[in-house]
C-alpha cells in the first residue's frame, strides 16, 4: 500500500507568506515605477501647449495630456491631483509644458492663474496677415519667422496632410480663440497652438460629413471662410451656404465679395468693376466653383454650416449694413433686391452676372442628405 504525505500546516503557511510577499513586492516595485515616471515627464521637442477652456477641470486637463504623450498615468496624475489638494483650482489658459517636469510641476502650472502669458484674442473671420499683425504687435512674434513655419513647418495633426501647397497655406486652421501666448514660445509653437485647437473642434463626425459631401476638410474649411465673412448672423449662415452650394453644383460663380477683398489685401467697402476682374485663383467673380483655399479663419459656425447646408431655392442674396440678407431665385429678383437696400460692399451691378441659364442645367439645390 502506498505511503501518502500529507503537506503540514507550516508548509501551506510558507507557502502563502511567499505568494503575499511577492504580490506586496510588486505593488511596491509598481508604485514605485509610476512615481518615478511621474517625477519627470518626457515632452517630444522639449515642449508642449496645452489649452484648458473655462469650465474645464483636471479630468479632461489629464485627458488632453495623455493623448499628447505627456503623462502614461492619468489615474495617478488624478489621484495626485486630489491628494494634493489641486482640484477645483484649475485656471482656464494655455501652459508650455517642459521636459522633465513632473506631475507636481504640471499640477502647480495648472492652477497659477498667471503664467507669464500675454493674451491675444483672434475674432472669427480674421485672416492670416492680420493674426500675424496682433502677434507681432504685441512682441510675440516675427513676421518673416512667423510665415516661415506656417508655409514650411509641418504640424502633425489629421488634417494637416491633405492641404495643398499653397500661400499662406495654413489660412482657414489657425482657429478664431482666446490664447494665452506663453513667453518663450516660439512662432511655429504659437501656430501650433491655433492648430491644436482647431484639432480639438473638428470632430471625427466632421471628417465623416465632408467624405458623404465629396468634399474635401480643405474644401469645407474654404467654404467655411466664405460664410464667414459674407455673414454673421446665427440664422442666416446654412441659408447661405445652401445659396453657394447650388451655384456651385450648378456650374455658377461664387461672385462673392469677400473673396476679392482677399484678393486685394483690403476690405474696401466699395469695390470697383477693376476691382472685381483682379486675376487671381481666390477671385470668384472670374472662376466658377471654390477659390484655391480659404480667404479667412472660421469659426465653428460656419464650419457646421458649410456641413450642413439649408435647402433653399436661392441662387443669389445681397446684404444691407443692418447685417440682413435678401435671398432671391433669379437674377431679376436679385436685382430690384439690391435697388431695395444699401449693400454691405458697394460693388457696380453691371458685373454681376446673369447666369439663371445654368440654373436648370445644373444639379441645382445643395446635397443636404
Amino acid at each position: 500500500m502506498a505511503a501518502t504525505v500529507k503537506e503540514s500546516k507550516l508548509g501551506k503557511g510558507r507557502i502563502i507568506a511567499i505568494v503575499s510577499a511577492v504580490i506586496i513586492l510588486a505593488i511596491i516595485l509598481g508604485a514605485g515605477f509610476i512615481v518615478y515616471d511621474s517625477s519627470s515627464v518626457s515632452v517630444d521637442g522639449g515642449s508642449a501647449q496645452i489649452v484648458i477652456s473655462e469650465g474645464e477641470g483636471i479630468g479632461e486637463a489629464s485627458a488632453e495630456l495623455e493623448s499628447m504623450g505627456i503623462i502614461k498615468h492619468p489615474l495617478f496624475f488624478k489621484l495626485y491631483s486630489r491628494l494634493g489638494g489641486f482640484d477645483g483650482n484649475v485656471q482656464p489658459g494655455s501652459l508650455t509644458v517642459k521636459d522633465g517636469m513632473s506631475y507636481g510641476d504640471i499640477l502647480q502650472l495648472l492652477i497659477t492663474p498667471n503664467r507669464s502669458a500675454t493674451t491675444i484674442v483672434i475674432p472669427e473671420g480674421y485672416e492670416v496677415r492680420q493674426i500675424a499683425e496682433t502677434l507681432c504687435d504685441a512682441g510675440l512674434a516675427d513676421w518673416n519667422r512667423f510665415y516661415d513655419a506656417l508655409n514650411n513647418d509641418t504640424y502633425d495633426y489629421r488634417f494637416f496632410a491633405d492641404i495643398p501647397q499653397r500661400e499662406n497655406k495654413l489660412e482657414g486652421y489657425l482657429f478664431p480663440a482666446t490664447y494665452e501666448i506663453s513667453e518663450g514660445m516660439t512662432e511655429h509653437e504659437i501656430i501650433d497652438l491655433m492648430l491644436q485647437a482647431f484639432n480639438n473642434q473638428f470632430k471625427d463626425e466632421y471628417y465623416e460629413r465632408a467624405a458623404q459631401m465629396n468634399m474635401s476638410v480643405d474644401q469645407i474649411v474654404t467654404l467655411a471662410s466664405i460664410i464667414e465673412r459674407e455673414t454673421d448672423s446665427d440664422a442666416e449662415r446654412a441659408k447661405v451656404a445652401g445659396v453657394f452650394y447650388n451655384r456651385i453644383n450648378s456650374g455658377m460663380k461664387l461672385q462673392s465679395c469677400a473673396t476679392v477683398q482677399y484678393v486685394l489685401g483690403e476690405r474696401k467697402p466699395v469695390l470697383s468693376i477693376a476691382d472685381t476682374q483682379t486675376d487671381s485663383p481666390y477671385n470668384t467673380y472670374i472662376y466658377p466653383g471654390l477659390p484655391v483655399g480659404p480667404i479667412s479663419n472660421p469659426g465653428i459656425a460656419c464650419i457646421e454650416a458649410a456641413l450642413y447646408p439649408e435647402e433653399t431655392d436661392a441662387y443669389y442674396f445681397v446684404q444691407g449694413q443692418d447685417g440682413q440678407h435678401i435671398f432671391s431665385a433669379t437674377y431679376e429678383e436679385h436685382l430690384a433686391a439690391m435697388q431695395e437696400m444699401t449693400p454691405s460692399i458697394g460693388v457696380d451691378t453691371t458685373v454681376i452676372e446673369n447666369q439663371d441659364a445654368m440654373i436648370n442645367a445644373g444639379e441645382g439645390t445643395a446635397e443636404t442628405e
